[in-house]
């Protein structure tokens, strides 16, 4: 089987720019930070919500850590815009492609039928 080189254009460009950032993110954590109110507390607790097999899960996060897990879920949402765009970009590559293939493949003249035999 052939292997053909993936040509340079915009999409192959920006496929790449998405992975040079992605390489660029930090540490992250999948979930939201969420405000809840402590009884008898002037300032809010906060919890990071979660899936975990399908059910909500929530964490609690102490003071000190609060905004260290913003930056963090900060992250994981900026990763997630990086891995569409560079999902988005190898899919326009394989269109292109395969438009590419069926552009240079040879067309054919329509074929005759024969006359019936006598």
């Amino acid at each position: 089987m052939k292997t053909s080189p993936i040509v340079q254009n915009r999409h192959t460009r920006a496929r790449q720019s998405a992975l040079r950032q992605l390489a660029q993110v930090g540490p992250f954590l999948e979930g939201s930070l969420c405000p809840f109110q402590r009884p008898g507390c002037s300032q809010p607790g906060w919890h990071l919500t979660f899936k975990l097999k399908g059910r909500t899960q929530t964490l609690y996060v102490p003071m000190d850590l609060v905004a260290e897990v913003k930056t963090w879920t900060r992250n994981y949402q900026l990763l997630k815009q990086l891995i569409r765009k560079v999902t988005q970009a190898s899919r326009a590559l394989i269109r292109g492609h395969v438009a590419r293939r069926r552009a240079a493949k040879p067309t054919r003249p329509p074929t005759r039928p024969s006359p019936p035999k006598a």
